[in-house]
This record gives C-alpha cells, structure tokens and sequence, in this order.
C-alpha cells in the first residue's frame, strides 16, 4: 500500500464487530474479540474500520482485543460520515467535522497517529458528484499535523481520484465494486499502473438473479462457496486489489480466507467473466 505499509491482500473489514445495524455492542463482545485475535493468527495485518462503526463501539473493541498493535498490523480508518438516529449515514465532511472524526479514531484506537485515513465522500455505495478538495485539504492539514501518515479515497469516481492526486499522494481507492459490479474495471487499472491500492467493498452486492444463479453453478462446479469464488475472482482481477471481507464468526474468518486462496481455472475465469 506504501513503502511503510505493507498489508496482506486479504484484509479483514471490522463493521461487523459492532451491534445489530451497525449501532451499539454486539451480543457477544467476547466472540468480536476471539475474531480480531484469529485474524491476527491468520495472518490477516490489515484492518479495516471507522470510528463511526457503533458509533465508536467497533475501534473501541479493536484497541481491547489487539493493543498493543503489531509492528506488522496496520489499521485502515475512515471519515467523512456519521451515523444519524434512523441509522442513516450523513456526511460528515466540513473541516471541523474531519478533525474531530480523526481525533475520535486516534482515541478509541489508542494510536498517535493513524496509517491510512481513507476519506468517504460519496453516498454508502456510489460516488455523487462535485469537488472533494475542500475536505481532501482539510485532511492534507491533519496530515502535516503528524495525526496521518497516509491518505486515501473512498466512494469515488475517477475524477475525483484525479482530483485528490492533483491535491495530495493517495494509497488507496475504496469503492463498492465486485463481478457483478464493474463501474470501475478501467479505474483500477489505471490504479494499478500507478501502483495505489484498489480496496473493493460488497463482494456479492448487487447481483441480480441471474447473475447469482451463475455465481452458484460456477462454485457448486468448484466445490466452493459463491463468496469464496467471488472473493478469489477479486485477487486475480488486478494485482492491486485488497480485499476487506467482514465477519462477526471465527468460523466465517477461516472459510474467507481458505475461500480467497482458491485459485480459478480459465474456463470457469471465462464465464465469470461474462456475470459483469
């Protein structure tokens, strides 16, 4: 992802370690904890979170499971929204917003400074249009700070990854993105050839019948499941991309990353190929 930050492809996203909808804690805090740990004992070093997870609940089982962190563990945070009482997700993007969003990550985090804040400036799974450079800049302050080391992107369109590289280096794009769902082919490409990080988020989000009904014949041939082949299809897609699979069960942990290390026979490549 940088020279600093070195992740293993397959990441783990935390949103699920908080309470049902994403509010509150979880019914079994000791079972999100035993998930962090495992992920640690997989291999898993990047992790994947925001403060407005809970809100606060998901970094804050984060620092009790895994504090202090691995020299090798890097934690990748987002700002930019904020949960409302009906559970939606506002924007959250004017200066003042950011700064206390990043204070918040680094307290419940337990950090000084933070590795990689992505800023989110689109809707929960699509870009929307318009200039990010006032809340980019923003984060390019708190950069200088000393608060973040890295920056990145998320819910975005390609001019406006253009537009924060015109302001400042990015590491990495997040965007909803998977086989069934490839707005973005030409972008991560482009990526790639710059060598920053693509982070695809909703891996079976958005399929139409048909399309899973073929995802489901594809793995029934492999003996896998639909997510294992989804997530497998994702790593050989582009050599930069990084998957953030989230799960609340150690078991689910294990069989995303078993699942990713499948590896797809042309012809079953072919026809997934053709889903998208």
């Amino acid at each position: 992802m940088a020279e600093d930050v070195t992740v293993s492809r397959i990441g783990y996203g935390a949103m699920q370690l908080a309470g049902p909808g994403v509010f509150g804690p979880p019914k079994d805090r000791d079972a999100a904890i035993a998930v962090l740990r495992e992920a640690m004992q997989l291999g898993i070093t990047h992790i994947d979170t925001s403060d407005y997870y809970g809100p606060h609940v998901t970094n804050q089982i984060i620092k009790e499971a895994l504090h202090p962190y691995p020299d090798e563990l890097h934690i990748v945070t987002k700002v930019g929204a904020y949960r409302d009482v009906n559970g939606g997700w506002p924007h959250a993007l004017s200066p003042e917003q950011l700064r206390q969003a990043v204070h918040d990550n680094l307290i419940h985090l337990g950090l000084e400074a933070l590795d990689v804040v992505n800023l989110r400036v689109g809707g929960f799974d699509s870009p929307e249009p318009g200039s990010l450079a006032e809340p980019f800049g923003a984060l390019v302050q708190l950069q200088q700070e000393g608060l973040i080391k890295h920056l990145g992107v998320s819910t975005v369109s390609a001019e406006q990854v253009a537009e924060a590289q015109s302001i400042a280096p990015i590491v990495c794009v997040q965007n909803f993105y998977n086989l069934a769902h490839r707005v973005d082919d030409a972008l991560i490409d482009s990526l790639a050839a710059q060598g920053i990080a693509y982070v695809p988020y909703f891996p079976l989000g958005g399929f139409s019948p048909l399309q899973s009904q073929a995802l489901a014949s594809v793995a029934a041939r492999l003996n896998a499941t639909p997510m294992a082949v989804a997530l497998a299809w994702l790593l050989q897609r582009s050599p930069n991309i990084l998957l953030i699979p989230g799960t609340s069960s150690v078991a689910h942990l294990r069989e995303n990353i078993k699942g990713a290390a499948l590896a797809l026979p042309e012809n079953e490549l072919t026809e997934l190929n053709s889903i998208g």
